[in-house]
């Protein structure tokens, strides 16, 4: 293994626990993605709810995860996290049951928002499980491949509800029910996951004691606070995708059109995930994720300004690059700020914070909607360009190149 910090090992592997996680995540995506382009419609047609109440919906549920990404990060030390990654799971399905057992829009709102209680407390103890088993200087393809896994998922999903649509002659509630099949399945596959002895749950950066046992592992380094910074800033106009599904609709998409764009927008997610996380591995993080910033820029403006669909066949899947930019490298390079020792807790505070603002962003952008969603998209897009320049000109001083952690 070379001593560079910027150069990665020449034979790469990833670890058992990275590979299982990634299947895990694939399943329970598949059902998750099953569900999610089909809400809008589901709570405006088939409940008769405001578009408001998409954002709404999707807020709180992000906002409720945020909250407990804290606790996840408080309680779920080095040896606890097999446990809470598990509960995570299962109450994501037992939330799928209640979105498809829904006769009224606010019970959608409690099975999202179950839903994301499962994905709030299971989210940091696998990215830190993540981070355990992999070298600093691989970080970025581990977290990377995980994400492109669970982005399969997201291909799947949307593929198996539209020709669930079709035999079931576009009825949606059916079609949400099967959506829990794939949710169960990755509940199970969860008991597959190795929970790493203290002694080797260091990732080459110290030990990972359990944080309800150091007190020193919530004193979280300045470097980190400088990166947090930006990144809260973006999530507070980072509406909801649900909301850009909507505007795809208001464009004149069909449900079926809508569902086909959205599964080219995570067909490019998938293929871009992995080798965004190993450019993230040899260059700046700053640097992809700024880069991510200004690709989501173009979507945001792009969609406030057109007024055909047309344009949308390009935009969606631009989108998936966005997110392959952005999601699994803020991982990497967040748990590369600090020592094993602060990981949770800093994925915790990252995920809290970063989810209140999304939560913000989909209440604004909700109620700011009008007719066409034009102008939330527009301030959005204009926002991301400043905080992207606000990104890539911080240093390696200023904020997110701490290479000596690598």
């Amino acid at each position: 293994m070379t001593d560079d910090p910027l150069d990665p090992p020449s034979d790469p592997k990833l670890s058992r626990n990275v590979k299982i996680l990634g299947l895990v995540s694939l399943a329970q995506d598949t059902g998750s993605e099953m569900l999610y382009p089909l809400l809008p419609t589901f709570i405006t047609r088939t409940l008769g709810a405001p578009v408001v109440a998409v954002g709404v919906a999707e807020g709180l549920a992000d906002a409720v995860a945020a909250g407990m990404k804290l606790v996840a990060g408080r309680l779920a030390g080095s040896q606890r996290r097999r446990r809470w990654i598990a509960a995570g799971y299962a109450l994501a399905t037992l939330g799928k049951i209640v979105v498809a057992l829904s006769f009224a829009w606010p019970m959608v709102l409690l099975g999202r928002t179950v839903d994301r209680i499962g994905k709030g407390i299971r989210g940091v103890p696998r990215d830190a499980l993540i981070a355990d088993d992999t070298d600093p200087r691989m970080r970025g393809r581990a977290f990377g491949f995980h994400r492109s896994l669970d982005t399969v998922g997201a291909v799947l999903g949307p593929l198996i509800g539209l020709g669930l649509l079709e035999l079931l002659d576009g009825r949606i509630r059916p079609a949400l029910f099967v959506a829990i099949i794939p949710a169960a399945i990755s509940v199970a596959l969860v008991g597959l996951v190795r929970q790493p002895p203290p002694e080797l749950a260091t990732a080459g950066d110290g030990p990972a004691r359990d944080i309800a046992d150091s007190p020193e592992a919530r004193r979280l380094p300045p470097t980190f606070w400088r990166v947090l910074a930006p990144l809260v800033a973006f999530a507070l106009v980072n509406s909801t995708d649900a909301l850009l599904l909507q505007r795809c609709a208001e464009l004149g998409l069909s449900l079926t059109k809508v569902v086909l764009a959205y599964i080219l927008y995570n067909v490019v997610y998938a293929a871009l995930g992995y080798p965004a996380g190993k450019l993230a591995d040899r260059i700046p993080p700053r640097l992809v994720f700024a880069a991510g910033l200004v690709v989501f820029a173009v979507v945001y403006i792009g969609l406030g300004s057109i007024t055909s669909s047309t344009a949308v066949w390009f935009l969606l899947p631009c989108y998936g690059a966005y997110t392959a930019l952005t999601d699994g490298v803020s991982r990497a390079w967040i748990t590369n700020l600090v020592g094993a020792q602060q990981r949770t807790w800093a994925l915790g505070v990252h995920g809290g914070a970063t989810g209140v603002g999304v939560l913000l962003a989909g209440l604004w952008s909700g109620l700011a909607w009008g007719g066409t969603g034009r102008l939330p998209l527009t301030v959005s897009g204009i926002a991301a360009l400043v905080i992207a320049a606000w990104i890539a000109a911080s240093g390696p001083r200023g904020s997110s190149d701490d290479l000596t952690r690598r």
